[in-house]
């Protein structure tokens, strides 16, 4: 019985990895897209409110729809009988999409904290904005998934 949990929970997780670099190469090449008339750009700035764009700053609505948009892709995914979306999902991508909110922000506010502002260029920001994506989609997906079989 345990080597079919240990099993299985390596199938998650190797699946949850899959999906983690797919989106990091995905998300890493619209980012590119996105920003590529940018030479230099900013991790994080000093302050709430700034006209510059920052890498940490275009991090936070990228983890947060990604979180709300792998959960709502993972329940169609999902062999039916599941459990009703209203409420068991919809309340569910709204805990991944401020569970990721709230990773991201914290991670930019400690970084702007002990680090300061630093530049970084083109190239940096995209891979820095990638493997954000890579990993919100593996924990996302791993976590719903792991939902998905406690219901």
């Amino acid at each position: 019985m345990t080597n079919d949990v240990s099993q299985e929970r390596k199938k998650v997780m190797m699946g949850a990895l899959i999906s983690g670099v797919l989106n990091a190469i995905i998300n890493g090449t619209i980012q590119w897209y996105l920003l590529k008339d940018q030479v230099e750009l900013v991790l994080t700035v000093d302050g709430i409110t700034n006209d510059e764009h920052t890498v940490l700053g275009a991090a936070v609505p990228l983890a947060v729809s990604l979180a709300i948009i792998l959960t709502l892709v993972a329940y169609t995914g999902f062999k039916k009988p599941r459990p009703s979306f209203f409420p068991t999902y919809l309340g569910l991508a709204l805990k991944h999409g401020f569970f990721a909110l709230g990773v991201v922000i914290t991670f930019a506010v400690l970084w702007q904290r002990m680090l300061g502002s630093v530049s970084v260029s083109l190239t940096t920001a995209v891979i820095v904005l990638g493997l954000i994506a890579g990993i919100v989609s593996a924990i996302i997906d791993y976590m719903t998934i792991t939902a998905s079989k406690a219901n």
